[in-house]
């Protein structure tokens, strides 16, 4: 992957500076705030359509099921639809490596290779580079769809978006003023968190914050191991719960065949990984895979759990093999094409992610139909902390969107010009303001859309299956 277009981090400070500042000619900060549905939009439901059409077809009636369980779940599923809707937007052309899909339930704990606990960006199935304020919308969008599901009103609403947005633009300028390498190493661990929860006043917010730190430290491979998977008269394999969960035996009767295609998998994906994780992984041997339906919007893609053991059954090691398609974005960003999308995957996460996960790798198989098919390769569980924000009340959520709009920053600083984009964004709250107009306006379109998608399903249009 080469570095994303127009970059221009390795120029004088000056010339950044004035290059962000130009970026206003091309799209001022105010017009940020203007949404409208656009003439020619596409149907939103033959946008979901189209891409079921790649999935598993017994899965796609889960995935419109869970979409249609209320607006902020149809948001987590509808990446596609706001790619295009974002697409035709004035845009700052200042190119950073995008998440993609930059949802607030894509900010979680994470595991650092050193075996910390860091805030961070979780999925990265639709990045590519591309304007950083694509991300931003989504993220502030996101929070509008969430607060409106927990029933707040439309000042708190409002509050909550300014929160995520302000916080962005402060840790932007933040490292528009540090040397290069201080970005790269920079992250945002379960201290630093505490920190910031106590500085805020809210003790149910250090109370929420101690808990899911603890919780996140125990979601480990082996509570993964105990939960996943039982002992049988063959040895320890990964428990069924079908469609959920369908072990390999249950796909395919021989099991001949696809655990030939698994293997392979596993193979190719071991020649993608650095020579001491490759030696790392040859202690361990192959004993079984299923089947996995994984979140919202990635449901029907094919995703595999394989269970590897080391010297005894007590020694496991889980992985999660992960379809990777087309980014939803690439239709609408120019650049480089891949030659297989799990790597773009791998190295858009190693761009802008701080905690690298050392299993992380990507492969080629064909498969059974003929077809062949890219995948990414990371642990299952590896100390994961998922945050609630269906459970948070006004004064945390603001907390939360602070948090993920800080980290989003940084993400965008690793890959992007830090200096250019916060000589764009300056030094008041216009840029703020206008995001949080334009959230509220793409929280309006979001619920047309899933208004569209109760029609298709009521009119059986569409199948959804609730699971």
């Amino acid at each position: 992957m080469t570095v994303p277009s127009g970059f221009t981090a390795s120029l004088p400070l000056s010339e950044r500076a004035a290059h962000g500042r130009n970026a206003r000619r091309r799209a001022s900060r105010s017009c940020h705030g203007w949404y409208e549905t656009a003439r020619q939009r596409p149907d939103p439901i033959e946008v979901i359509e189209q891409q079921s059409k790649e999935r598993v077809p017994e899965l796609v009636p889960i995935r419109y099921g869970r979409m249609l369980e209320s607006p902020f779940r149809f948001y987590r599923g509808a990446a596609a639809i706001m790619a295009a809707d974002l697409a035709p937007l004035p845009n700052t052309g200042l190119q950073v490596q995008l998440c993609g899909d930059a949802h607030p339930l894509n900010f979680r704990l994470l595991a650092s290779p050193e075996r910390r606990l860091v805030f961070d960006i979780n999925d990265f199935d639709e990045t590519l580079p591309g304007p950083f304020e694509w991300d931003v919308k989504r993220l502030a969008a996101g929070f509008v769809t969430a607060a409106r599901a927990n029933g707040f009103s439309v000042k708190e609403q409002n509050r909550t978006v300014r929160a995520c947005v302000s916080a962005y633009r402060e840790r932007m300028s933040e490292f528009a003023g540090k040397r290069t390498l201080d970005v790269w190493y920079a992250q945002d661990d379960a201290d630093h968190l505490r920190e910031l929860m106590a500085s805020s006043m809210d003790k149910e917010a250090g109370r929420r914050t101690d808990e899911a730190t603890a919780r996140a430290r125990t979601r480990t491979h082996l509570r993964a191991f105990a939960k996943l998977t039982r002992v049988t008269a063959e040895g320890r394999r990964i428990a069924p719960d079908p469609p959920l969960i369908t072990p390999l035996g249950q796909l395919d009767a021989s099991g001949t065949g696809r655990e030939v295609e698994l293997q392979s998998l596993v193979d190719g994906y071991a020649r993608t990984l650095p020579y001491e994780r490759r030696h790392l992984l040859r202690h361990y041997r192959l004993v079984d895979m299923a089947r996995k339906v994984v979140g919202v919007g990635s449901v029907g893609t094919r995703c595999w759990v394989l269970l590897l053991l080391g010297r005894d059954d007590d020694d496991p090691l889980l992985l999660q093999a992960k379809e990777a398609q087309e980014s939803v974005l690439a239709p609408h960003v120019g650049g480089e094409r891949y030659d297989n999308q799990g790597r773009r995957v791998v190295t858009g996460q190693r761009l802008m992610q701080t905690a690298g996960d050392i299993f992380l790798g990507w492969t080629h198989v064909v498969g059974l139909d003929g077809q062949g098919r890219d995948f990414y390769v990371r642990q299952l569980w590896d100390w994961k902390g998922i945050a609630r924000p269906e459970t948070m009340g006004p004064g945390l959520l603001s907390l939360f969107g602070r948090l993920c709009g800080a980290s989003l920053a940084r993400a965008h600083a690793r890959s992007g010009d830090p200096v250019a984009i916060a000589a764009y964004l300056g030094g008041s709250d216009r840029f703020d303001r206008a995001l949080t107009e334009f959230a509220q306006g793409y929280a309006d379109q979001n619920e047309r859309d899933f208004g569209a998608m109760e029609v298709a399903c009521r009119s059986g249009r569409i199948r959804a299956e609730s699971l």
